[in-house]
Parts: structure tokens; C-alpha cells; sequence
């Protein structure tokens, strides 16, 4: 059969096995199938087609010719044949031969001829063979190895591995190109030597581990046991160097005695608890945790008030409500320490012994004579102020500042500010949204991974007892099944409670009454009210454009300019291209899209100066167009209100203050009338516009609004940018007039903005965020504000030279409102009942 002559042979289907060239073996004739195909090898030269059945059922495309050597039977009695597989050969189509066996024409395949690389291929799989045949033990297979000389046969002896899966096999048998089968037996041999090594590694690793850890058990138990035998304690360097740190600590007076005890106890347990125990790692974290809290460590207080405000001055401009504050506490602690020392001093005097008794250790005037409060023990010098201050009731005066103000406008920047003017650490602490109240508390030791909450890593990060710790967006924290966060800071915003804070962690008290805590917040309505009544609010409410400028060129330009790689000689802002910048590309409360429309302006000059351009670049307000592009705002209250049913009012956002225009109109609808309110609104303010078309109708004669103007029609409000959620009563004016202003066919003053809430009886209740609303209207180019008489008062929050620029009209009934709101129209000047 060595020409590629088309034979006609019998076929006899493998079912669960492969059979491959060079191979000789047993085949039990188990089916009908089987039997006839042998009986009718014999009307072919006792040669027959060996074919693979697949699982699906299908044949595969190539056979194995085989000659039958031997036929005879099996030890059971099952009819069985030795036969010698000789060559591949392609199947073809089926014939219909003599017998019942199935026929079929078949092609032999050639192994092609052997090359260099064919050469190459082999010594590389016979190596990999007899190393993957070494590692499973099989001799017999190595042996076999030996006496293959032919790359074919070598390549086809995979076929005796009892791991490869029949479906390779197949894979193999299909491959008649020699060089094609090398490289595939080649690959499996690698991958299966690979998998072999590695998990002779793995094994190995397992028990070197073991021996290890048994080895280390035995020298321990031997250690403890002379030990024993010497007599000694049986501790280790590592408890001895706990107890070398807790008695520091003892010694400085730095722990409670429950604090104390609760120590040693963890420390005896260590001593107690062998390695190899899992409780011995989280014994020592909890140890090391402990002795990295600053026990006893503070900062020393600066109290040098003209200071701390020339630093407050430098960091910030404006914010003096805040300010004044941080300076009356320093102002209070400082008297609490100096009469603390007077008092020592008093009692040093009452004590002292006679002038005629020599005593050299009474002298008390060195020890006070700088104001330092502490225990002037002999031979001890307490630090200045190290000691914290209590008052005459024996409470220390704790501070706990809430700082409440739109984005931008420096919460955050403050906190740090005041801790430089202390003289104090700082660390922040984000709880913008924690919604897991372990998160504060700790984790319970029972818990994997457990550890203290964000309270204790905060002093432990500050390393000092006593720091300013920014509690940042406090209205952002959340709450679900894990538990309520804003719960777990009512004992730490505490003064009466937080001297004895105990994270679930730690499970030691902790004095937090000397740490200055400032929270930051944006909306004071989304913090508990338990919460919130612990804060001492501090509102900031923005910025005035005057202020604006020089936030601008005295901060924002400075760091702009390092941001950017620029020197103060290289570029020139002129205070007029700021307050453009200001009105007309951002209108905010805060400076933070301030601060990036002025990066946007040095980072095109700093490609200017890259360039080579001539320095100093100045930027006017003429050259702002090409740097920033077109004006985004503009004063819009006039084009607004030019039309009748329109009018403006103020309203208080997170984001701070903003100007609202209410929208009204009529068409015609139902008999008896009705109302539509549109633009996301609350329930509060849909009761508003109901008070509000009630008022009309009922003053409608007082109004000068003809009766007949209600009949048939239909009223819609509608408040624009309706993507925002909009609620609260402060509107009711507002609709009020816009309604008048339809029927009466009136429009608004474009230069008057309102704000206030109304009743039935057009009484004008008062608001809350009057300085964010009037801010906001001077920010959009209005001059007059309307507002509620009772909120009279809250106008000396607004800034000096805003009050200047602007005229405030209170009021008390909504006739006064319509009367300085609108056009000239014939209104009455007081109501009927």
C-alpha cells in the first residue's frame, strides 16, 4: 500500500477509543457491527477501516487501515481480533459491498517526507516525552520510548497515554501532516509537564509548610520547658515591649485606670495564648492599635488672638462671622488658663511653709509664672497650656462648630485655617456618604477585619489628643440596615458626653472633649434635628461680587499661577477681566467655578508664553471673548418681565441663593375654573399657588380685576428649569403677583425681585435665607427687594456694601407688595376686609 491508490474497505467503528498507526491491539467484537465488519475483512486481505464514532454520533474524516494478525476469542467467550495498524487514510463515500458490513473508499495518507525540521520537532518531543513519562512513574512507556526511531511513530505513541482525552486522540488521528502532528503532541506534552510541575510544587510547598510549623510548635514547647527549668517568667521580647509601653504610659499619667487594666489584661492574654492560635494576631492588633493612639500627647494652644486673626485674614477674605467666632474662643480658653493659673498660684501661697523654714522645692513662681496650668510636681515643668482648661463646674469648654454654606465658598479651606491659627493638628474626616454606623463606632472585635471607626484613626493620623478634626458634609450621611451614622455622632458632638467616647473596637474610653470638631454642611434641613441641635451654626452664604475680585486676585490667581508654571511677571489679570469673570461666567455663591474659568485663562497664556510670546501677557476685560469664549450670564430679569403674568422672585437652592421667575396664564377651561402648577414642585408650594388664586378671586374687586376675568378660564403656573425640585411657602408672593399681573394685564418692575409667604387674608409671613436671596438678586443685576417686615432684622447679615447698592422694601400685606412690584396701575392702597 504504498502508492495513494483508492482502496475499498470494511469498516469497523471505535466507539469509546482511537486507534493510531504503529499501533497493535485487541479489539472485543461487541456489537453485530463489529463482527460483520471482521467477517468481512476476510473477502479483503484481512485488512479493514478503523474509524472513530464521535459523541454526536458522526464518523471522524480520517480512519486508521489495520490487518488482522490473529483471530480467536476472549477468556468470557466474546469473539475478539489482534490487529496491526498500519497508516491513516481519508474516508470516502460508502459502497454497498457483499457482505452486511458497511463499505467505504478510502485514501492513504502520507506522513511526508523528514527535513531538518521534522528532525528538530522529534528530539524536542522525545526529550519531553521521557521527562513527562519519568514524573508519572510509567518504565514501561520509557522503555518503549527507546526502540521508536520514526518521527511519525513517535509522535503517534501519545496515543498509549491513558490521560489524553479521546477527543485529542481524534484531533491527532485527523493530522496527517508530520511536521503539523509534532507541533501538536509537542504543545499537549508541554501543558501537561507544566501542570504536573506545578502541582509537584504545590504538594511540596504543603508539606514544607507543615514541617515547618510542627518544627517551630516542638522548639517552642522545648523553650517553654527550659525556661521552666531555669526558672524564668516565660515572657517574650514582645510582651516584654508592651509592658515596657504601658508602663510609659502609666508613669506619664496618660491612661485611666480602666483604661489601664483593660490593657494589661490584653496583654496577660498575649502572654497566655500561643502563635499558632488565631486569637494571638488579633490580641496584637488590638494592642498595636491601642499604643498608636497619642495617649497624653497635645499640642500646645496658641493663644495669641491678633494672630490667629492675621492668619484667619490671610486664608480667607470675608467670613468674619466665623472668624469671630474662632477668636472669642480663644479668647475664652485664654482667660479659663490664666485664672486656672491664679488659682494654682493661690493655692501654692496657702501652702507654702513659713519664710524662717528653709525649703527649696516650694518654689511654685516658675512653674506659673507663664500661665501654664499642670501638676508642679518637684523636679517636673508641665508645658504651657498642655493641660486642658476646665471651667469653675468642672466642664472643658468644647467648641463643636457647624459650618453651613453652598459649595465653593471655603468650608473645608476654613478648618484647616483655624487649626494653623490654634497652633493645632489637622485632619479631615469625609462622611459623605457612610451609611454604615461601624464606620464612627468601630467594628466589634468578633467581626474578621475588624478595626477602630474613623474618630480614633483620625487622632491617630493627627497624633496629638487634642486636634481640629473637619467632619465634612455631615448632611450627606446616610442611613440603611447597617446601621444610622448620624446616631453614632451624637455622643462624639457631645460636651457632656464625649470625655467618655468608647469605640466598639477599642472598648476603652477615650477623652474627645479637647479635640475641636467643625462640621461642614450644605443643606442644615437634611441633618438630624438630635444632630443638629449639638452643632453651633455658622452660616456662610457667599460671596459679593466686590469680594469675589479679591478672593480672585489675592488667592485664586496666586495658585492658579503654580498650578500652571507661570511667574507673577509673565501674565497680568486686570481687576476689571476678573469682575467680568465674575458677572458674566459665573454665578455662583462660592469660587469654585471661579477659580477654574480663571486656570482656563492662564493655561491659554502659559501655551502663549511656551510659544515665545512677549511678557507680560495682560488680559483685559476686552480679551476675555478669546480666552473664555461668549458671556454665559446676563441680566435677563428685563426681557423676562416684559411680558404680563411673569414675575421674579428668590429662592434658596443647595448651591445657594438663585433668582426664580413664576410664569402665569389663563385660557379657556372649565365653568368653574381651575389651576395647574407645573415645574417639579412640593406639596408645600402647590398649597401656595392654591392660597394664591384664592386671594386673587376673592380681592378681586379691591385688585381692580373685573369678575367676569375669572369666568370660563383656566389658570396655569408654571415655574421654569423644571428639572429642578422645587419646595417651601417663601413663593406665595411671588405667584401672587404674577397672577394680578396677568388679569390686570400689568407687568412687573424688571429691576424688583421678592420673596415671602402668604396667607388668605394677604398677610406676607416671614422666610428663612434672606441673605442668600438677596445676594442672589445683586448677583443677577437687581436693585430692589421685597420681603416680608418681620425679616426686617435679618438684612444686617447682609454686607455693608451690598445694602448700599440695593433699596429693601419691607412689607407686611400683599397690597403693598402688588403696589411696589408693578407697573403704575390704579390699586388701591389698603384692602377691604
Amino acid at each position: 500500500m504504498a502508492d495513494l491508490e483508492t482502496l475499498t474497505l470494511p469498516v469497523l467503528p471505535l466507539t469509546n477509543d482511537v486507534v493510531l498507526p504503529h499501533m497493535v491491539v485487541t479489539l472485543a467484537l461487541e456489537t453485530d457491527e463489529a463482527r460483520a465488519a471482521a467477517d468481512a475483512a476476510a473477502r479483503a486481505d484481512d485488512t479493514l477501516l478503523l474509524v472513530p464514532r464521535q459523541a454526536d454520533g458522526r464518523y471522524a474524516r480520517v480512519g486508521t487501515i489495520a490487518r488482522i494478525e490473529n483471530r480467536g476469542n476472549l477468556p468470557g467467550g466474546m469473539s475478539a481480533l489482534v490487529i496491526r495498524a498500519t497508516t491513516r487514510a481519508e474516508v470516502g463515500v460508502g459502497v454497498i459491498g457483499q457482505t452486511s458490513a458497511l463499505w467505504v473508499h478510502v485514501t492513504p495518507l502520507p506522513d511526508g517526507e523528514v527535513n531538518g525540521e521534522v528532525d528538530e520537532l522529534a528530539t524536542e518531543l522525545r526529550a519531553a516525552l521521557r521527562a513527562l513519562f519519568e514524573s508519572l512513574g510509567g518504565r514501561r512507556l520509557t522503555e518503549v520510548l527507546r526502540g521508536v526511531d520514526d518521527p511519525s511513530a513517535l509522535a503517534d505513541i501519545v496515543g498509549w497515554w491513558p490521560d489524553l482525552a479521546v477527543e485529542r486522540k481524534v484531533e491527532l488521528l485527523e493530522t496527517p501532516e508530520l511536521v503539523g502532528r509534532l507541533r501538536l503532541v509537542l504543545g499537549w506534552v508541554k501543558e501537561a509537564l507544566a501542570e504536573h510541575e506545578l502541582a509537584d510544587k504545590i504538594r511540596h510547598d504543603v508539606s514544607e509548610g507543615l514541617e515547618a510549623r510542627q518544627r517551630e510548635f516542638l522548639l517552642r514547647q522545648q523553650m517553654d520547658a527550659i525556661r521552666k527549668e531555669l526558672g524564668e517568667d516565660g515572657g517574650d521580647d514582645l510582651v516584654g515591649g508592651y509592658r515596657e509601653r504601658l508602663a510609659k504610659l502609666v508613669e506619664a499619667k496618660a491612661l485611666t485606670d480602666d483604661s489601664r487594666k483593660a490593657i494589661e489584661r490584653e496583654v496577660d492574654r498575649l502572654e497566655r495564648t500561643p502563635e499558632q492560635n488565631t486569637e494571638h494576631g488579633w490580641i496584637r492588633n488590638w494592642l498595636d492599635t491601642v499604643f498608636e493612639i497619642p495617649w497624653g500627647e497635645r499640642s500646645v494652644d496658641d493663644y495669641d488672638m491678633e494672630r490667629a486673626r492675621q492668619v484667619l485674614d490671610e486664608d480667607h477674605t470675608g467670613l468674619d462671622e466665623v472668624k469671630d467666632r474662632i477668636v472669642e474662643m480663644l479668647a475664652v480658653r485664654k482667660l479659663l488658663a490664666e485664672r486656672a493659673a491664679e488659682s494654682a498660684d493661690d493655692d501654692a501661697d496657702t501652702d507654702a511653709p513659713d519664710a524662717d523654714t528653709p525649703d527649696t522645692d516650694t518654689d511654685t513662681d516658675d512653674s506659673v509664672s507663664d500661665g501654664s496650668v499642670g501638676d508642679a510636681d518637684a523636679g517636673e515643668r508641665p508645658r504651657p497650656h498642655a493641660v486642658p482648661d476646665v471651667d469653675a463646674s468642672g466642664r472643658k469648654p468644647g467648641a463643636i462648630l457647624a459650618l453651613a454654606g453652598p459649595p465653593g465658598v471655603g468650608k473645608t479651606s476654613l478648618g484647616a485655617s483655624v487649626a494653623r491659627a490654634l497652633g493645632r493638628r489637622f485632619t479631615r474626616v469625609a462622611l459623605g456618604g457612610i451609611r454604615d454606623e461601624a464606620e464612627i463606632r468601630g467594628h466589634r472585635r468578633t467581626y474578621v477585619g475588624a478595626q477602630p471607626g474613623r474618630i480614633v484613626r483620625a487622632l491617630q493620623e493627627a497624633g496629638t489628643m487634642n486636634p481640629v478634626v473637619l467632619l465634612d458634609e455631615v448632611d450627606k450621611l446616610g442611613a440603611d440596615w447597617r446601621g444610622d451614622p448620624s446616631s453614632a455622632l451624637l455622643e462624639v458632638l457631645d460636651p457632656a458626653q464625649n470625655h467618655t467616647f468608647r469605640d466598639h473596637y477599642l472598648e476603652v474610653d477615650l477623652d474627645l472633649s479637647d479635640v475641636l470638631f467643625i462640621a461642614t454642611a450644605n443643606m442644615l434641613e437634611q441633618i438630624p434635628g438630635a444632630l443638629l441641635d449639638r452643632l453651633e451654626v455658622i452660616r456662610l452664604d457667599g460671596y459679593t461680587e466686590a469680594e469675589k475680585v479679591v478672593i480672585a486676585r489675592d488667592h485664586l490667581f496666586r495658585r492658579q499661577l503654580r498650578r500652571n508654571g507661570l511667574r507673577n511677571d509673565e501674565v497680568d489679570v486686570t481687576d476689571a477681566a476678573l469682575g467680568e469673570i465674575v458677572d458674566g461666567y459665573t454665578r455662583e455663591a462660592g469660587v469654585r467655578n471661579l477659580e477654574r474659568e480663571l486656570g482656563k485663562v492662564l493655561r491659554k497664556v502659559a501655551t502663549e508664553v511656551a510659544k515665545g510670546s512677549e511678557t507680560p501677557i495682560v488680559v483685559d476685560i476686552d480679551d476675555l471673548p478669546n480666552y473664555l469664549g461668549r458671556r454665559r450670564f446676563f441680566d435677563e430679569a428685563a426681557d423676562r418681565t416684559v411680558v404680563p403674568g411673569v414675575a421674579t422672585g428668590l429662592a434658596v437652592t443647595g448651591v445657594g441663593g438663585d433668582v426664580l421667575f413664576v410664569e402665569a396664564t389663563s385660557m379657556p377651561g372649565e365653568s368653574g375654573g381651575g389651576l395647574t402648577v407645573t415645574g417639579q414642585l412640593g406639596d408645600v408650594m402647590k398649597e401656595s399657588a392654591q392660597i394664591a388664586l384664592s386671594y386673587v378671586r376673592s380681592k378681586a374687586d379691591a385688585l381692580g380685576i373685573e369678575p367676569s376675568a375669572f369666568d370660563g378660564k383656566r389658570f396655569h403656573v408654571h415655574f421654569p428649569a423644571g428639572a429642578i425640585p422645587k419646595d417651601g411657602p417663601s413663593a406665595g408672593v411671588t405667584m401672587t403677583t404674577a397672577l394680578v399681573s396677568l388679569l390686570r394685564d400689568t407687568p412687573m418692575r424688571p429691576t424688583v425681585a421678592m420673596t415671602g409667604e402668604v396667607t388668605l387674608s394677604g398677610r406676607v409671613l416671614p422666610i428663612g435665607g434672606v441673605k442668600q436671596k438677596v445676594l442672589a438678586a445683586h448677583r443677577a443685576g437687581l436693585r430692589e427687594v421685597i420681603l416680608p417686615l418681620r425679616n426686617e432684622p435679618d438684612l444686617d447679615d447682609v454686607p455693608e456694601a451690598v445694602r448700599q447698592e440695593m433699596t429693601f422694601h419691607p412689607v407686611a400685606d400683599v397690597s403693598r407688595v402688588l403696589e411696589l412690584a408693578l407697573e403704575p396701575a390704579p390699586v388701591p392702597e389698603t384692602l377691604a376686609a
